[in-house]
């Protein structure tokens, strides 16, 4: 009989974390060459079509809010990102060279998404709802 592995190697966060990577390579190598970096990535698809609050966008994005603020910054000065105030909040929302860049990356995301579904085709559904199972939906 074969030992277990160690522990981390079948631990579900360890699993979940090697497989988001594994999963990711392709396509981040995609956004490196288009000179986008990950973080500025999923700003473009957080905010296509929605604009949002700092805050809200942070959460979404994984980020914490100063280093938000500073990738704002910089995706501001590149002309893909417009701040406005509404009362109390900051709410960012896509310039339209911002909402261009995004549309295409979305459809490359997509394809990327549809061709690793692919492979798993009938256990996609389930794993996608397993993985939004695990989300919490309040803070």
């Amino acid at each position: 009989m074969a030992a277990p592995p160690p522990f981390v190697e079948d631990y579900l966060l360890a699993l979940l974390a090697r497989a988001s990577h594994a999963a990711s390579l392709d396509f981040h190598a995609r956004l490196k060459a288009r000179g986008v970096a990950v973080p500025a990535w999923r700003v473009l698809a957080s905010l296509s079509g929605q604009p949002r609050p700092v805050g809200e966008l942070a959460k979404i994005c994984l980020m914490q809010q100063p280093t938000m603020s500073k990738l704002l910054d910089r995706m501001a000065a590149d002309g893909l990102v417009q701040r406005a105030r509404a009362g109390r909040e900051t709410r960012i929302a896509l310039t339209d060279q911002g909402q261009a860049l995004s549309d295409e990356l979305i459809a490359e995301a997509r394809a990327h998404e549809a061709a690793l579904l692919s492979r798993h085709a009938a256990t996609a559904p389930a794993l996608k709802a397993l993985l939004w199972d695990l989300i919490p939906t309040s803070p």
